[in-house]
């Protein structure tokens, strides 16, 4: 079938819309009609080749849409189901069969090779291929070919195009707070960032009964925009972040996130750490990039952990997130701005200047 796709052509190169030819779905593999697409920052990474997806691909990976076709071996979805597209995983690895398929043993070839298992790729430009699986999904677009293991159901009465980013983003912020670090009620959290994936942590620590809430950024206006979702104090990035956050504390948090991928800002999130502490580290960044550390510091109990998409069992959490939406309690919504995807460059662009981080492109 013919679509319409957000292009990536060359390394750094801004997206331009093409047509392209869609295959039918395969016996695992589900069609959808998407109606939204979030915007992450890991689909930049990838167009300007930090993470080397071969090219031309079709990036996204926060696809919500409507089922139009499914595989002789999809039962858990139908025609005219709403679900949200999630990140790839085999389901049969040591990892996914523990309930942790965000460590699955296939995980890069299965998100970011853009292509299936067997290497070929739904997408076409007439005989020239185009990477067309980039998440198990290519959602810049409006039809991709999902599989089975990354398609969530999702109730048909809530906005559907505002559910795309509960499938990386705000899942990876929020499932951080709740399922990773499993912060308790009265304790604190230093949030490191101001972009999407912080906001979604701070949604989660008040959610958490987080009583100190941080956030540390060099955004005065996002700074501001995490106040009113909750945070208890914001500090401007710098070297007296630490101190600032150690005195806030009493001697340190308990708990911090680094949502920037910045080197030295994760090493101010581990020392802001009381001892005992523990940071999680969720930025995306190029193989190779290198952190110090005060080992000394790390001696006495504090601990760093990478976190990939929140720790999240999708086909759980994201149905979570959707009924604590439903109830006020996770109001998501307010972090969320649209934009065709014909304008998805100027959605990219604004995502440093909008009040709302998280920029989600409707096709159509």
């Amino acid at each position: 079938m013919k679509i319409e796709a957000a292009v990536t052509e060359h390394p750094s190169a801004p997206f331009t819309l093409d047509g392209l030819d869609l295959d039918a779905p395969r016996a695992d593999e589900v069609l959808v009609r998407l109606v939204g697409t979030g915007v992450c920052h890991t689909d930049l990474v990838a167009r300007d080749q930090g993470l080397p997806v071969p090219l031309p691909a079709v990036l996204g990976h926060e696809g919500a849409g409507v089922v139009e076709a499914v595989g002789d071996g999809v039962h858990h979805v139908a025609p005219g189901d709403h679900v949200v597209l999630t990140y790839d995983h085999c389901g049969t690895c040591r990892h996914c069969a523990a309930g942790r398929p965000a460590l699955c043993a296939h995980f890069h070839a299965r998100n970011f090779s853009g292509v299936r298992p067997d290497g070929s790729t739904p997408l076409h430009r007439g005989t020239t291929e185009v990477r067309g699986r980039f998440f198990g999904q290519s959602s810049f677009a409006t039809h991709a070919i999902a599989t089975s293991g990354n398609t969530v159901p999702v109730p048909t009465d809530l906005p559907l195009p505002l559910l795309g980013p509960l499938a990386c983003g705000i899942q990876t912020g929020a499932g951080s707070v709740l399922n990773s670090l499993r912060c308790e009620a009265g304790s604190s959290i230093a949030i490191f960032g101001t972009g999407s994936v912080a906001c979604a942590a701070v949604l989660a620590a008040v959610l958490s009964g987080c009583t100190t809430i941080i956030t540390v950024g060099r955004n005065p206006a996002g700074l501001r925009f995490t106040a009113e979702l909750g945070a208890t104090h914001t500090l401007l990035t710098g070297d007296g972040a630490v101190a600032d956050i150690r005195d806030l504390t009493g001697g340190g948090a308990e708990y911090s996130i680094d949502t920037t991928a910045t080197p030295a800002l994760l090493r101010h999130a581990v020392e802001c750490l009381d001892q005992g502490g523990i940071c999680g580290h969720l930025g995306a960044t190029a193989p190779g990039t290198d952190v110090h550390l005060d080992m000394a510091s790390l001696l006495f109990g504090r601990e760093v952990r990478g976190i990939v998409e929140g720790d999240s069992l999708p086909a759980r959490f994201i149905p979570v997130l959707v009924e604590l939406y439903r109830q006020g309690r996770f109001p998501f919504d307010k972090l969320i701005a649209t934009y065709p995807l014909s304008d998805i460059n100027r959605a990219v662009a604004e995502a440093g200047r909008r009040d709302r981080p998280k920029a989600v492109v409707l096709p159509g």
